[in-house]
């Protein structure tokens, strides 16, 4: 094995990570409006306290919130104890559109688990949770 091969493994490997999540994602939904839903699916939130749980400024999570609205995933209304707040709740649409990224990630499990044996499937848990770990250490240190 080369460089190279370790390379041109982990690009073609983040190629096809990123064509899967395009086939479920044909909206191309950002992460942070993934993340929204995500938390919207336990419980419906106020902006405030959405923009607190994800780390955002109020005005990136509103500017999320307009493409969320236009797609139907997220609907909004006034709090009952105060008209001048909305409350937002994921629709119908946004848990079927989440449902389908879980399915996606359930068939890609799947098919690690068909072509993988334990023992290869346990180094690469291994391997990736290196990588991920010092990736988001990096990305962390260099926001700081």
């Amino acid at each position: 094995m080369t460089n190279t091969d370790l390379y041109q493994t982990l690009m073609n490997l983040q190629c096809e990570l990123v064509a899967e999540r395009n086939l479920v994602n044909p909206e191309q939904i950002t992460w942070l409006q993934y993340d929204i839903l995500s938390i919207l699916q336990e419980h419906a939130s106020k902006p405030t306290a959405l923009s607190k749980s994800l780390g955002i400024t109020q005005a990136k999570l509103s500017k999320s919130f307009t493409q969320l609205r236009k797609l139907g995933y997220i609907k909004q209304t006034p709090d009952i104890h105060d008209h001048r707040v909305a409350v937002t709740e994921i629709t119908s649409g946004g848990r079927t559109f989440m449902n389908d990224i879980a399915q996606k990630h359930h068939d890609l499990y799947t098919q690690a688990q068909k072509i993988w044996s334990k023992k290869e499937q346990e180094q690469f848990i291994s391997a990736a949770d290196k990588l991920i770990t010092v990736l988001r250490e990096e990305r962390l240190n260099s926001e700081q």
